[in-house]
């Protein structure tokens, strides 16, 4: 299962579109860091979408795609395309500035209107992944029908996409055991959270075996927002899997990156630390007295207490943890000092 990361792109509508060149280097930058593989980037509604009707963006397409393209070099970034508002020439666009996924989206019920640019995006050399746009429009079979013609057309993958944020994981399970009747096309999740189930939807698809789960910082995104990257990680991380994240960084990750940008009330990285470690905050003036004294991090000493203690507080032993963990620190800097002289 790979996350495939939306803030630059649905998250556009927290922000009225308004992200910069600036922004779009500095959030691919640390996602890559971060080791996300897949970056959506650009307007809301996609390729060409830019228009007073639409949203003005704060960049042009080509602006945005050569930002990305500055900053990354392990992942991969991509472009939203809806027929009708894009062209097929602006599939040639996204190739030239050096996307390596197009994301052809479209009302579910409308999916031969997606034939002509899933075969230009083939030919083009694209990944291709097909959003079913309000999915639960159509029933499971009459889903899973219309896969069978997006995997004629070339498409790599197809997503169900619950548009409104109103579906719970028994009918995921429907759609996906319907579309394995007649399919093993790859596919993929993008939840919204108007019920609250945009997160829990996405656990349900990554176990479900779903090849892709969009997600965004802080849930950043269209109405109330998409599955938040950090609660879905941490989730996952509690359930056994192996994320190969740094969830302390990414915690603050995007509090630090959308705190200046957006005004959208966003989530105290505390929080997601706590309800990760099991942690209750009425022992945190003690956690910050330590964690200062030792010059630790106080969310790592946190997680760290925590598999010891997740009921009462020791101070003593969590002072001892916290000298321990200085102490690991400053062995890990001589391992590895910031200068290359430095061992010499």
């Amino acid at each position: 299962m790979e996350i495939l990361d939306t803030t630059i792109r649905d998250g556009g509508y927290a922000v009225d579109f308004n992200f910069s060149c600036s922004d779009v280097r500095n959030i691919s930058s640390k996602l890559e860091g971060m080791g996300i593989g897949l970056i959506e980037i650009g307007h809301g509604m996609g390729l060409n979408a830019s228009s007073p009707k639409n949203g003005i963006a704060a960049q042009t397409d080509e602006e945005y795609m050569r930002a990305a393209g500055e900053v990354l070099t392990k992942s991969k970034f991509g472009m939203f395309c809806i027929p009708g508002i894009a062209r097929l020439e602006d599939l040639q666009l996204a190739v030239d500035c050096g996307a390596s996924f197009i994301r052809v989206g479209i009302n579910a019920d409308q999916i031969p209107l997606t034939e002509p640019y899933i075969r230009e995006a083939k030919d083009l050399g694209l990944t291709v992944m097909t959003n079913y746009m309000k999915s639960y429009v159509l029933t499971p079979d009459e889903f899973a029908q219309n896969v069978m013609l997006s995997e004629k057309y070339g498409a790599d993958c197809v997503y169900i996409v619950d548009s409104a944020g109103g579906m719970f994981p028994g009918e995921i399970q429907e759609y996906y055991d319907t579309i394995r009747e007649y399919s093993s096309i790859q596919l993929g999740f993008h939840g919204h959270n108007n019920l609250g189930l945009a997160v829990a939807n996405s656990v349900y698809c990554a176990k479900l075996g779903f090849d892709f789960i969009d997600c965004s910082l802080q849930g950043l995104g269209r109405s109330s927002g998409n599955a938040c990257t950090e609660m879905f990680l941490a989730i996952l991380e509690k359930n056994g899997y192996r994320t190969d994240v740094d969830l302390v960084e990414l915690f603050s990750a995007g509090y630090d990156l959308l705190r200046p940008i957006t005004n959208k009330d966003l989530t105290d990285p505390l929080d997601y630390v706590c309800g990760y470690a099991g942690f209750h905050t009425s022992y945190l003036n003690q956690i910050n007295t330590c964690a200062e004294e030792f010059d630790v991090n106080p969310f790592r000493l946190i997680i760290e207490y925590s598999k010891y203690d997740q009921a009462n507080m020791d101070y003593d032993k969590l002072c001892s943890m916290a000298m321990t963990m200085q102490k690991n620190s400053r062995l890990r800097q001589l391992d590895h000092p910031i200068c290359p002289n430095c061992a010499s």
